[in-house]
């Protein structure tokens, strides 16, 4: 006799017949699925308040003028002001760090939600440089890639952690790169430090996919388990959003 599984009588007998194992199996996986669905809210929400954000402070003459400005070659230049929002977001990951054991999940959430409106800020001279529709072409093919990679990352068997720590030397490598590129303004080395951001950035959306799923327990409290949602985000977030930058450095077409 076939089970109907809306059928609560039956659900319910099946669920009387499971061994110990089976049914604590069973709660990890309904736990698992809905911690990794906050997981990706929180990410989706913070990339949707970036892009309004950046949109907002790009199509804004008081907010763009006081932190870019235009040089005689039509060049996108930015002031101090810029420099500041700029390097913020910094300092918000750094907070959210080091103070995540100590303060409370909603505001480790508030503190969130200020850091995508910031980077929003710091990421609206894109608009600026590169057409409306290169921008929204390449915001599509990011979101399908980082959607597969995130999927493979949770559901491949293969322990990926051994990658981490080259996936980590790849990231410091193109951070020391791109300093290096400020001074020497060189289209080959920004193009190299684009196909290698590509790269690791792709590595680590599976990476941290992987580990963020590893870290769940299924004892965690609710606060507990709000700021490791909230953590996992963060990091899903500047995965997305790095893999945006690079590809958009390579495929988007300026004005």
């Amino acid at each position: 006799m076939a089970v109907n599984q809306n059928d609560p009588f039956q659900a319910r007998s099946r669920a009387d017949h499971m061994s110990p194992a089976e049914a604590h199996a069973a709660g990890i996986d309904v736990g698992l699925r809905k911690y990794m669905l906050g997981v990706y809210n929180y990410m989706a929400g913070g990339v949707a308040l970036t892009g309004a954000v950046a949109y907002l402070g790009a199509s804004t003459p008081a907010i763009r003028n006081l932190m870019f400005s235009v040089g005689a070659d039509g060049r996108i230049g930015m002031n101090l002001m810029g420099w500041a929002v700029m390097l913020a977001p910094l300092a918000f990951i750094l907070v959210m760090s080091f103070g995540v054991n100590k303060m409370r999940a909603s505001t480790l959430q508030m503190v969130f939600w200020a850091f995508a409106a910031v980077m929003g800020l710091s990421m609206s001279h894109i608009f600026l440089t590169y057409t409306g529709v290169s921008v929204a072409r390449v915001f599509f093919i990011s979101a399908g890639s980082f959607a597969a990679l995130s999927l493979f990352g949770y559901t491949t068997k293969k322990d990926l952690s051994g990658f981490g720590s080259f996936l980590y030397m790849g990231l410091f490598g193109i951070i020391i790169a791109s300093v290096v590129n400020i001074f020497m303004d060189s289209s080959a080395l920004h193009f190299v430090i684009s196909v290698a951001g590509v790269l690791v950035f792709a590595g680590l959306t599976a990476y941290d996919t992987q580990k963020i799923k590893s870290i769940y327990s299924v004892t965690d409290s609710g606060e507990v388990m709000g700021k490791k949602q909230i953590m996992g985000a963060v990091n899903l977030y500047l995965d997305f959003v790095n893999l945006f930058m690079m590809l958009l450095h390579l495929f988007g077409n300026r004005d």
